[in-house]
């Protein structure tokens, strides 16, 4: 599983021209789940978005999570983390999980974050066209990946 996760002022998903999501300060995480994703990774991936040390303290120093700032949540599904554009010009998708998997361990993840969180989380639209408005703060964006641990 692969998740970027970015520090923002404000982020917001729309459907149709139609807002679905919002947040102020807090965290955007596109995530993308792999074939042969599991429990584990679901794991990772969830309590390293609510445990990163990306926010500010006192002395201005990246020291605090998003729970520690009360900061808000947005989780957006995005296959295409998983491309693969070694060879060619046209990414590769093959090693992203099938839709109904991928949705159900997505699912997990958001269920995951907000027992952890305790604020709130919000998602935009699984396998659905969004237009995601992000307001990177800092800019701060962290790369995730439960399989490259070492």
């Amino acid at each position: 599983m692969r998740a970027v996760v970015q520090r923002v002022k404000g982020a917001s998903v729309s459907v149709d021209g139609k807002e679905i999501s919002r947040i102020g300060r807090g965290v955007c995480c596109l995530i993308g789940v792999k074939a042969g994703d599991g429990d584990s990774d679901v794991d990772y991936i969830s309590s390293k978005i609510c445990s990163l040390r990306i926010f500010d303290d006192e002395e201005g120093l990246m020291n605090l999570s998003v729970g520690e700032v009360q900061g808000e949540i947005l989780l957006i599904s995005q296959f295409t983390l998983l491309g693969d554009a070694r060879k060619g010009r046209r990414p590769s998708y093959s090693t992203a999980e099938k839709p109904e998997s991928a949705q159900a361990l997505f699912d997990e993840v958001v269920r995951r974050v907000s027992s952890l969180h305790g604020g709130k989380v919000v998602t935009g639209k699984f396998q659905t066209t969004m237009d995601v408005r992000i307001h990177n703060y800092g800019p701060v964006t962290i790369l995730l990946d439960s399989r490259k641990l070492l």
